[in-house]
């Protein structure tokens, strides 16, 4: 008897227990590739291809430090993101830690206790690290972190989410430079030893260049594997003296090491708190992300580009859903591609997301937001992904002042149209809006028109009348409703 349906069989139990992981199983001389990973999807590069299916990234993620805080259980979390329906989760590789208290945030996923860091490189022989243990030799890879790496990775495919690896970060204080392992004090290399604003610079980085490009091949070549995987350059590099040459130096080792290994990863580059236009955008670059980018003029600036638009990190606007779901909904009906809500509910002991936070937190996060936001990605999923583009013209007026709406079209036979109180400039924390009804006036061809309402704050979902629009404009007026509503409207045949 032929013993291939018996190896195919254990091919195919070795890729469930990597989770569909982008492994290559050599079983009797049998390769079997798996899926390749996620990238711009070559019919509308403004969204991914992921696993064969297009899709947006979405979210409601922990504060990065998943896998560098050993105390935090991210099988859980991981779990958690699933069961709300998000596919996304950043992390930090190890390079950049913060002290306890920092930017006023109560149990800090990205702060581990004292003795609780694990980086990519090993510990030496020597006491003397600034949170507890020894230094580090950064000559020296830790073979437990990238076990613990690849395992998240593991845990975040079986689950189907994607992971934003994020290779380094400015130090905005010195306190933070004071726990980084390229600082002189903590490694036994005797590198490091410059001010915290010349680490990622190429002439004035103490030694450090060499170490960072190690670092880059080490964690590439070790992840060249896994499909459910990008990486971002540096979180915020418009702070703490982040060159653009450095950036592009790093883009081009992940390029040069990819191409060597016969793979390629999505490259993500960080722009701009809000927005900004992209200028010069280095080659190997799939995403441009942006920070607190309401409203949403960073996606028009750059759609041009063809390639993602993200708004990959939200706070400061209080503690409420409200302003958060608006930006993340605001913001991929627009055009955008990728939203990642900070989650200040997921902590150590609350890997959950049900950490009650104070209300000083600079941020929200909840069990509530997190299903608001599942809404919103189940909402743009059932149209054709491939098909969508923003549809500016279509709003031709909306009421009550001061409102939006923003709308984004398929083809000439569907529209996603959202309405909402701009999240900008309102104090959120002095209750909720009034019960209001939009009015909209649609520029539309002739026909037949079902139009489906939908509360994003409840999932629930309301069908009007068919509307049989002769000329002129469409006039629509929505249910009553709460801080906003979004409308799928199909054309009939």
């Amino acid at each position: 008897m032929s013993t291939l349906p018996h190896t195919l069989a254990l091919a195919r139990l070795l890729r469930r227990t990597v989770g569909r992981s982008c492994w290559i199983a050599s079983l009797g001389g049998l390769a079997l590739a798996a899926p390749s990973p996620i990238e711009l999807h070559p019919d509308n590069p403004h969204y991914f291809r992921f696993r064969g299916q297009p899709t947006v990234l979405i979210t409601s993620g922990e504060h990065y430090g998943a896998v560098l805080n050993l105390d935090f259980d991210y099988r859980k979390y991981l779990e958690t993101l699933a069961a709300d329906g998000l596919n996304l989760t950043r992390t930090f590789t190890g390079a950049y830690v913060e002290p306890a208290g920092a930017f006023n945030i109560t149990r800090n996923t990205l702060a581990p206790a004292p003795g609780r860091f694990i980086s990519p490189w090993a510990r030496s022989d020597q006491p003397g690290y600034a949170n507890g243990g020894n230094k580090f030799d950064l000559a020296r890879w830790d073979p437990a972190y990238f076990a613990r790496l690849k395992d998240f990775l593991v845990a975040a495919s079986r689950a189907g989410v994607v992971v934003e690896l994020n290779l380094f970060c400015p130090f905005y204080e010195d306190s933070q430079w004071r726990l980084s392992p390229m600082n002189a004090a903590n490694n036994v290399n005797a590198v490091g030893a410059v001010a915290r604003t010349n680490v990622y610079t190429l002439d004035r980085h103490g030694g450090l260049l060499p170490i960072q490009e190690a670092l880059v091949r080490q964690l590439v070549t070790e992840l060249k594997d896994f499909d459910n995987l990008y990486y971002e350059l540096c979180n915020e590099p418009y702070f703490g003296g982040v060159t653009r040459a450095w950036q592009h130096r790093i883009a081009d080792v992940i390029a040069a090491t990819e191409q060597a290994l016969g793979v390629r990863h999505l490259i993500s580059q960080n722009v701009a708190n809000g927005s900004a236009r992209i200028a010069e955008p280095h080659p190997a670059l799939s995403i441009f992300n942006f920070h607190y980018a309401t409203p949403p003029d960073a996606v028009a600036l750059n759609y041009g580009l063809n390639k993602v638009i993200g708004d990959n990190e939200t706070g400061f606007n209080s503690t409420n859903d409200a302003p958060y779901r608006i930006e993340g909904w605001d913001f991929l009906m627009a055009g955008g591609g990728l939203f990642n809500h900070l989650d200040y509910s997921f902590a150590v002991g609350h890997e959950d997301g049900s950490f009650l936070y104070p209300s000083s937190q600079p941020g929200g996060g909840n069990p509530v937001l997190r299903r608001q936001l599942g809404f919103l990605k189940q909402f743009l999923l059932r149209f054709d992904l491939l098909a969508l583009q923003p549809a500016p013209a279509l709003i031709v007026a909306v009421a009550p002042t001061p409102y939006t709406a923003r709308a984004l079209a398929q083809r000439d036979d569907a529209w996603a149209i959202y309405v909402a109180h701009p999240p900008k400039g309102r104090k959120w924390n002095q209750g909720p809006l009034p019960t209001e009804t939009a009015r909209l006036e649609l520029d539309l061809p002739p026909g037949s028109y079902s139009p489906e309402w939908l509360n994003p704050r409840t999932g629930a979902s309301e069908l009007g009348d068919t509307v049989r629009h002769r000329s002129g404009r469409l006039n629509l007026t929505s249910p009553p409703f709460v801080e906003d509503i979004a409308l799928r409207l199909v054309r009939e045949p």
